[in-house]
Formats: structure tokens, C-alpha cells, sequence
């Protein structure tokens, strides 16, 4: 019997569903990369918000409708239903249990984290146990419930969206943790809509956040306890603060208190509503890309490549796009054991550049090494580039270099323009022995998202990359 089940409705959208603004058509694709479409069950809405892969390779799914379902080879199967809304799912193994059947499943849903089990091992889920449940959920749709993650020690950690008009309190806007014994705690907070949560090979926890109110773009933070990352709203919770923010704090202070973005994820080039995070371990079964960081965009079906480094103790660095032209939109990514990337899709409330209302594609790799911008790192007069393939020598001068910078405005209003944008003058470009490595000197100014086009730049090959347009957050300088 079911230890706990939930009698809830699924929200219901009032109106059409968009079902994309036009039809994608890859402009970006590294060589060696293609994308596979995988047929998923007949005659249902499958919006996926949620996808993990066990240790045999069967892959679930969790689906905005209320669902989780199991693909064994290409058999779909229901293991759950009933649930509000999941926005994350996550298998776990029973702790030092080496059985490879011995896990059950964890969604994220609107009011709660759920552990299912199937007890009777029958291919369905016998009990809904619920993990956590302890912040408010007041009926809006933009109350979602993103994670879990597991970190080292064993706790699962989530974050909690605003409503659509803000804060509503009971920790809306939060990160959270739950202990092995079961204990919530909630950690974090001025969260906007954190609609993808990642944990790195070495358990460093990061977020990405959705352009909107106090955010100006869409970011991705290192997520630490006990900060504040921007959205005034979840200060209501803290008993040291006051229900209306606007009676303690100004703008400027807010500005000194928050956490800034390790990466900023520049609107329309980049990402408009971005997924989780998702670190490529298969040891180059993905390619050259190995130990990076991959994030799948909704609303531009998109999936883009993040070159991390630490500067004075802080994380920061660059993003480049790596594919579009996915057939929905990208929300959720995750490498199964073989090195394809699996990407979840939905469409559903926001619309996708993709034509689709849903769907399920992977990323897979032939081979064949891609001329690609490999790593972009942080100099003391400028920036260090390194490439695949060397470079064909002609190509690097400073005329085939254009770099620009600029900031966002962090207030209160929807996003921000691009402000103080200027052109940045490359003064020397130095070519290493090898030819794959390029230094170029320019001056730095902290606080600025630097955009480095490459463009002019060709492979010994004659290749050019399949992009060239690489956005560095420089918010320290060596």
C-alpha cells in the first residue's frame, strides 16, 4: 500500500500553449556533434522537467503533467503519478549498497520533496514518501520546486521559486538542504526563479537564475550558505530583517550584500530561461569538453558550454553557446553512461524557439575532433585562449580580434540593457609554439562582461569554430 499519497491537481493552463515562435534550424554545431530524437510514449504530454540514469543505463524521466516514467532499452514504462508539478528528479542508492537495483527515485515537486519506492519491484511506485515539505506553497504557478542534488555528506539540496509577483514568504526564494536524518534547513536566500541546480565533480553546488526582477540577465552563481543572491523578497523570512525591505535597506545596500554571478549568461546571446547545470565526466566519451560545465536554455533550445576558474578564492569565467536547433525547449541535461547528453524538453508556459511542445533529444559525439575554443583563462595583462587544433598562423593578428565590454543594472525593473558597452582595444596577440594557444593583451576593468569574437580566427584544417563569440565575467582581475 502507499505510505503516503498526494491528492493533488495538476495546475491547469488557461489557454494555448505556446508551441514555439519558429522553427529551429541549427546554426550552431561543433563537428563530430549531432542531435538524436527519441520517440517517447503515444498520446501523452510528455513536458520533461526531470531526468536521471541509473547504473544500467534505464533512463526516468519526470514530466510537468505529474508523471515519472522508466525507459528500459526503448520501452516506455509509468512508474508514478499524481504528483504537482515536478521540476527535478533524482536517483538515489541506498548508502554503501552496491546492488544495482537498490535505489528509488526523488522528485521535487511544487509542495514537497517525494521519495517514491517500489517495493514489490513491479515497475511502479508503491509508496510516496514525503522528504520534505516545509516551506508555504500558496496555489501560484511560478511556486516551483527545483533539485534535488546530493552532495558528499549526504544532503539533498533544492531550490524554491518566487511567485510571479514576488515573495509570498515561507521561504520562497531559497535554497534548501535536507540532512540524512531528514532535517530542513533552509540556507539561502534572494533566489529569483532558480530553475536548474548542479553539483560539481568536487561538490561545489551552483544554481542558474532566470532573467526578471533584480536580475538583469540570467546568471549562473556558486551557491555558499549563508548569502544573499540578489532578490530583496526572501528577507521577510529572516528574523532580523523587516517585512518590507524597502524600510532597511537601499538599492545600494543590497547591491554591496548580494552575491555576484560567477558567470553571467547574456540575454538573447546566450540563454533566456536556463536549465541545470551538468558537468561532463565521461573521461572524452563527449569529446575534448572534459570536466566542463554544459546548461540546456529553454526559451532559445539551446545548449551552452561553461570554462570555470578560481580567481582570489571566487569562481568565475566564460560561457559560449555550443548547439541550437533542438526541437524544444531545453531544460533539463544529464550524461548517461555512455557519454550522450540527454536533454529534457518543454515548452509549455513559455514558448520555445524550437517548433515542438515537448520532447526528448541527445547529444552524441562521433569522434571527430571539432575546431573549438577549448578553454578561455584569466591573464595578468589579458586573457589566454586555447584551441583544439592548432591555428592556422596567417589567421591570429589583432584585426581578426574584437572584443567589447560592458555591465547590467542590478534594480528592481525586469532585466537589464546592456549599459556602458564599448569596444576594447587588443593591443599584442602572441601565438604559442604549438600554435594552439593564443595570449592577447587588452585592459581589464573589474565588474564588466568581456566579449571575445574570434571569428577571423582558422585552423590549420582551414575550420573555422561553430562559435565564435565567447563572454567572459570579469569580476576580479589578478
Amino acid at each position: 500500500m502507499m505510505k503516503y499519497v498526494y491528492a493533488t491537481l495538476i495546475f491547469a493552463y488557461v489557454g494555448i500553449t505556446m508551441l514555439g515562435v519558429n522553427n529551429a534550424q541549427a546554426s550552431i554545431k561543433p563537428d563530430g556533434y549531432s542531435i538524436e530524437t527519441i520517440k517517447t510514449p503515444e498520446n501523452v504530454r510528455f513536458h520533461i522537467t526531470g531526468v536521471d540514469v541509473n547504473k544500467n543505463g534505464d533512463l526516468y524521466v519526470a514530466t510537468r503533467l505529474g508523471e515519472v516514467w522508466r525507459r528500459q532499452g526503448e520501452t516506455w514504462n509509468r512508474f508514478a503519478t499524481g504528483l504537482h508539478e515536478p521540476a527535478g528528479l533524482l536517483i538515489e542508492y541506498a548508502q554503501g549498497d552496491a546492488i544495482d537495483n537498490n535505489y528509488s527515485i526523488l522528485v521535487a515537486h511544487k509542495p514537497a520533496l517525494t521519495r517514491l519506492v517500489d517495493t514489490d519491484n513491479d515497475g511502479k511506485a508503491d509508496e510516496y514518501i514525503n522528504i520534505a515539505s516545509e516551506w508555504e506553497f500558496h496555489n501560484d504557478y511560478h511556486e516551483f520546486n527545483f533539485g534535488p542534488v546530493k552532495d558528499k555528506q549526504g544532503y539533498l539540496h533544492g531550490t524554491l521559486n518566487l511567485g510571479f509577483q514576488g515573495g509570498s514568504g515561507g521561504y520562497r526564494g531559497f535554497a534548501y538542504k535536507v540532512s540524512p536524518k531528514g532535517e530542513f534547513t533552509p540556507y539561502s536566500w534572494g533566489l529569483r526563479s532558480p530553475a536548474g541546480i548542479g553539483i560539481s565533480p568536487i561538490g561545489d553546488i551552483f544554481y542558474t537564475d532566470n532573467q526578471g526582477g533584480w536580475v538583469g540577465t540570467s546568471k549562473l552563481h556558486h551557491l555558499k550558505e549563508g548569502k544573499f543572491y540578489g532578490h530583496p523578497s526572501s528577507l521577510r523570512d529572516l528574523s532580523n530583517h523587516s517585512n518590507n525591505w524597502r524600510d532597511k535597506y537601499s538599492v545600494e545596500d543590497l547591491d554591496a550584500m548580494r552575491e555576484k554571478p560567477s558567470v553571467h549568461l547574456p540575454h538573447n546571446h546566450i540563454a533566456k530561461s536556463p536549465g541545470n547545470p551538468e558537468w561532463d565526466l565521461t573521461k572524452g566519451k563527449f569529446g575534448p569538453f572534459a570536466g566542463q560545465m554544459f546548461i540546456p536554455d529553454l526559451t532559445t533550445s539551446s545548449l551552452s558550454r561553461v570554462m570555470l576558474e578560481k580567481v582570489k578564492g571566487e569562481y568565475q569565467g566564460a560561457v559560449i553557446r555550443f548547439m541550437d536547433g533542438f526541437q524544444s525547449g531545453n531544460i533539463r541535461a544529464k550524461f548517461d553512461n555512455d557519454g550522450a547528453l540527454w536533454i529534457g524538453q518543454t515548452a509549455r508556459g513559455w514558448g520555445a524557439e524550437g517548433p515542438e511542445p515537448f520532447g526528448l533529444q541527445k547529444v552524441v559525439w562521433d569522434g571527430t575532433l571539432p575546431f573549438e575554443l577549448v578553454n578561455i583563462t584569466l591573464s595578468k595583462e589579458g586573457f589566454r585562449l586555447t584551441f583544439t587544433e592548432a591555428l592556422d598562423k596567417a589567421s591570429v593578428n589583432i584585426g581578426n580580434l574584437a572584443v567589447q565590454q560592458w555591465h547590467y543594472l542590478y534594480h528592481q525593473k525586469y532585466g537589464s540593457d546592456r549599459i556602458d558597452l564599448a569596444s576594447v582595444p587588443v593591443k599584442r596577440v602572441k601565438l604559442s609554439a604549438d600554435r594552439k594557444v593564443i595570449d592577447i593583451q587588452l585592459p581589464l576593468e573589474a565588474g564588466k562582461v568581456i566579449e571575445v569574437d574570434f571569428r577571423g580566427l582558422i585552423s590549420d584544417s582551414g575550420r573555422k569554430a561553430a562559435n565564435h563569440k565567447v563572454f567572459y565575467t570579469l569580476n576580479q582581475t589578478h
